[in-house]
């Protein structure tokens, strides 16, 4: 079936001490970065407030974050509502604050979400305020494989795709192997966001790409939440070489960004050799695991997860609270008991000094 819609019409800051990269932002994509999923900023009034806004903006450039994907499930779907209205101003904002103030390039990527019409009036909306990928939501219901991929190959002819298998518990799907060897023999697609929070179905997607014609064209990212250290370090035996996760792009390195852009440089000393450093990492790993467990909300069945991202900069000091367009949108009970654990248990993971120590300028 093809993602047709309901009617049934068919559609076809600056960065401090960042190093300037020479590579263009879709090689950055290609080569793999940090790329944290962009909060919204609201007010007390649930108003748009643009000054947080851009300051969280800065922070994740000033952390040197290498990308941003606005737009997504983190900036909350809400922004596409027509009495909300909030998706060019969010999107348009982003893209003034990088082009302006990043002095690198940076990796803008737009989420797209519905059928066919909106997926593609989406991206078209993206390219015209500078953006350089498109990651697309695969929650479109009633569309089998073979409209997804319709699906896929028109976004692509307005920017390159970034492909998303998301967890069922926030609306995703079970997606074949097969699906995801088409998707990746698509020629706009770029990489692919995996995420299903499931050992079983990321090893078939890590297998499905390896035996794609596009093998090596396609960068592989983690949105595993629940298990960011393990994915980057696994070289996952699929073809005739090794395959490993180019970075991430994570609501939960929309958090403690600074000290995920410093996690990516770890691992890529511990994947050079550094064996001290690998075995560093794997003690890390399940305490970022139980950290995301509190910002995510695990517990309530991953109901506070936005407003867990929120809490945490909240105290941080970049948000004034955890309002969401959705007033159900809030913390769990007993949610911020537990960001406030994980945040004393583990010091390593939190960047608190480092946003004290910028955040009036990026406030200004």
């Amino acid at each position: 079936m093809d993602p047709v819609d309901p009617a049934g019409s068919l559609d076809p800051a600056g960065s401090t001490g960042a190093a300037v990269s020479p590579l263009s932002p879709i090689e950055l994509l290609l080569e793999g970065t940090v790329i944290p999923a962009h909060p919204l900023a609201l007010d007390a009034e649930g108003r748009f407030d643009e000054r947080r806004q851009r300051a969280l903006t800065r922070y994740y450039l000033a952390s040197g974050a290498g990308g941003l994907a606005v737009g997504v499930h983190t900036t909350q779907f809400e922004i596409r509502k027509p009495e909300v209205g909030l998706l060019r101003p969010v999107l348009e904002l982003a893209a003034e604050t990088v082009a302006r103030e990043a002095g690198r390039p940076v990796v803008r990527v737009a989420g797209a979400c519905g059928y066919t019409a909106q997926a593609v009036a989406e991206a078209e909306l993206a390219a015209s305020l500078g953006y350089d990928a498109v990651l697309l939501s695969p929650a479109v219901p009633g569309a089998d494989e073979q409209g997804l991929l319709d699906r896929a190959r028109a976004v692509g002819e307005v920017l390159p795709v970034i492909g998303f298998y998301l967890q069922d518990a926030v609306g995703g799907r079970f997606l074949t192997p097969e699906f995801w060897r088409a998707f990746a023999d698509i020629p706009s697609v770029a990489a692919i966001k995996i995420a299903p929070f499931d050992r079983y179905r990321t090893s078939d997607v890590l297998a499905a790409v390896a035996d794609a014609d596009r093998a090596g064209e396609v960068a592989l990212y983690t949105g595993n939440d629940d298990a960011i250290i393990t994915d980057l370090l696994t070289p996952y035996r699929a073809g005739a070489r090794p395959r490993w996760f180019a970075g991430g792009l994570l609501g939960q390195w929309a958090v403690w960004t600074s000290t995920a852009v410093t996690l990516l440089d770890r691992v890529r000393r511990a994947r050079a050799g550094d064996h001290r450093m690998m075995v560093e990492l794997l003690r890390q790993a399940p305490e970022l695991t139980d950290a995301n467990s509190a910002v995510f909300d695990v517990r309530g069945g991953f109901r506070g997860c936005i407003a867990g991202v929120h809490e945490v900069l909240r105290r941080q000091g970049l948000l004034a609270g955890t309002w969401c367009l959705d007033p159900a949108e809030s913390l769990s009970p007993g949610q911020a008991e537990e960001i406030e654990r994980v945040a004393k248990a583990y010091p390593w993971l939190t960047d608190d000094a480092f946003v004290a120590e910028h955040l009036d300028a990026w406030l200004a």
